[in-house]
């Protein structure tokens, strides 16, 4: 098992746990307030850094309980967190709720950290990619008829 680092920056600041074994997602936990009106976002502090093992990369989910419960999800999600970033994670939050404004407290779940393993990956231009059976057709190609 691999052993994720993470520092406070915030006496406050809570170390993330999974909430059950086996849970993909360690819940990620406000440091900070922000009251976050109607159809607007604010980023919110967790007083954390992290030291995401090289060859893996953090990605910031929404919590499925404050979306359904609240209509407050993770505005870039997935959230990127690379190998190399040492800095403070701040989560995105977008209040979709079209009438009542959502306040989050210090101490608050609002989002989850899952950490995988990424390819590796060497660029190369090309004047033509190979041949794919799915070809050209984009959105929602797999629904309609073939022309």
């Amino acid at each position: 098992m691999t052993e994720l680092l993470f520092q406070r920056l915030h006496a406050d600041a809570v170390v993330p746990e999974r909430a059950y074994t086996g849970d993909a997602g360690l819940d990620l936990v406000a440091c900070e307030r922000a009251e976050i009106g109607p159809g607007e976002r604010a980023t919110v502090g967790t007083g954390l850094a992290v030291a995401i093992p090289e060859g893996h990369a953090g990605f910031v989910q929404p919590r499925s309980g404050l979306a359904a419960d609240h209509g407050v999800t993770v505005l870039n999600t997935p959230g990127l967190i690379d190998s190399g970033y040492r800095g403070e994670v701040r989560v995105i939050l977008l209040n979709t709720d079209a009438d009542a404004s959502y306040v989050v407290e210090p101490g608050m779940r609002i989002a989850q950290l899952v950490v995988m393993p990424v390819a590796s990956v060497r660029t190369a231009e090309v004047e033509e990619l190979p041949a794919s059976e799915r070809g050209v057709r984009g959105f929602g190609s797999s629904s309609r008829a073939e022309a």
